[in-house]
């Protein structure tokens, strides 16, 4: 049985995963939960899964926790990720949303964990910090976003020089076919209304501006090792084909399936074996006729560019456009700025950045803290 630490078990990942676990308790035991503000579910989670040890944002959290159960190992706040992401499990699944996930990744890859990793913006501010250490500690990490995942498997048994391309798949969020005029009049509420997937609010902007497209580039380069050239996005809007593999021969390699992220979690969890989800499965007749292709459209979501930008300048240049990107969500969010103004507010700092390269942990989160300091200074 797999011991699983789980980064973040009241989000959507989080909780997906708490599901695939439920339909495997023969294969899986949930040995640490951590969340920062869904105490309640939280504790709906302890009940259910009897965890050895939970992590929570907050003292007073913590302390209340310790005393209702004061059977299980409760710490609160960064030293507590650190110390479970490397602590005593056989999986550390990281489902953090945004730079809050680098620093545990980093302790996890220290400790020579396996890894399953959906919190791609550790990989685009620090990728390759993040798999040098890796590979120096024999730490393993699988994807669990669908597009990485579908990756991995098309390579599976081929040997990664005979890639020609990576066709990256997008379902072109709600805003597909919009242009730049409408694309300004667009809400938080609307962007939040992805047609495919379900997902938190941060993912969720994300996708709607495409910059998740952008973040997953960058975060394919660093998990396969692969150029930036050699990466291609797709906009396919059925969101059934989670993504493709080209190689020299020609040939493409296709991963299918309907979009349900319990898929990928559950793979990363007991690679290299599958398990049986009763999950409702593809009919491929159904969908044989419907399944389209098209470019994206660069020019109306220009944080497509932006992402290819940042990772073919390298060095800091990504954890910039990362945190850049986190702040002006939040701002939209917050209904302080327009959608359009995450864009071209993330073009603007990137266009003054000094890059550096050749970058410790404590050198990518200067990174993150200046670029910060420098949006809400633009926003002020």
């Amino acid at each position: 049985m797999k011991k699983v630490a789980i980064l973040g078990s009241t989000g959507s990942i989080g909780t997906q995963a708490l599901d695939v676990i439920e339909r495997n308790r023969e294969e899986f035991k949930a040995s640490v939960l951590s969340c920062a503000k869904k105490i309640w579910l939280l504790e709906e989670q302890i009940e259910k899964f009897a965890p050895e040890a939970v992590v929570v944002a907050e003292e007073k959290d913590a302390l209340y926790l310790a005393r209702k159960y004061p059977h299980i190992d409760v710490s609160f706040g960064t030293y507590g990720l650190n110390a479970a992401a490397a602590g005593n499990s056989d999986i550390v699944l990281n489902s953090l949303v945004g730079m809050r996930g680098l620093v545990p990744t980093y302790y996890a890859a220290k400790a020579g964990k396996t890894i399953a990793f959906a919190n791609k913006e550790t990989l685009v501010a620090g990728g390759e910090l993040i798999m040098k250490t890796a590979a120096e500690n024999g730490a393993h990490l699988l994807p669990v976003d669908s597009e990485h995942s579908a990756i991995f498997q098309c390579l599976e048994g081929n040997e990664g020089r005979s890639v020609r391309r990576i066709l990256l798949t997008a379902s072109g969020g709600p805003f597909r076919g919009y242009k730049r005029e409408q694309l300004e009049k667009v809400t938080a509420e609307q962007a939040l209304k992805h047609p495919k997937w379900n997902m938190g609010a941060k993912i969720s902007i994300d996708s709607a501006t495409m910059m998740n497209k952008g973040l997953e580039v960058i975060e394919a380069r660093w998990l396969f090792d692969i150029a930036a050239e050699k990466i291609e996005i797709v906009v396919h809007p059925q969101s059934v084909v989670h993504s493709m593999v080209e190689y020299e021969d020609t040939a493409i390699i296709a991963q299918l399936g309907m979009p349900d992220m319990r898929v990928p979690i559950a793979y990363a969890l007991s690679y290299p074996k599958r398990l049986a989800l009763g999950l409702r499965p593809l009919d491929p007749f159904s969908y044989a006729s419907s399944l389209t292709f098209e470019k994206p459209d660069t020019k109306a979501f220009s944080c497509i560019r932006l992402a290819y930008d940042a990772l073919k300048a390298g060095g800091s240049m990504t954890a910039a456009l990362n945190a850049a990107n986190e702040e002006l969500v939040s701002a939209f969010l917050d209904k302080k700025i327009l959608f359009t103004d995450i864009q071209d507010n993330i073009e603007r700092v990137l266009n003054a950045h000094e890059c550096r390269y050749n970058l410790s942990l404590d050198d990518i989160l200067e990174v993150d803290r200046e670029t910060r300091k420098k949006i809400k200074e633009l926003l002020r």
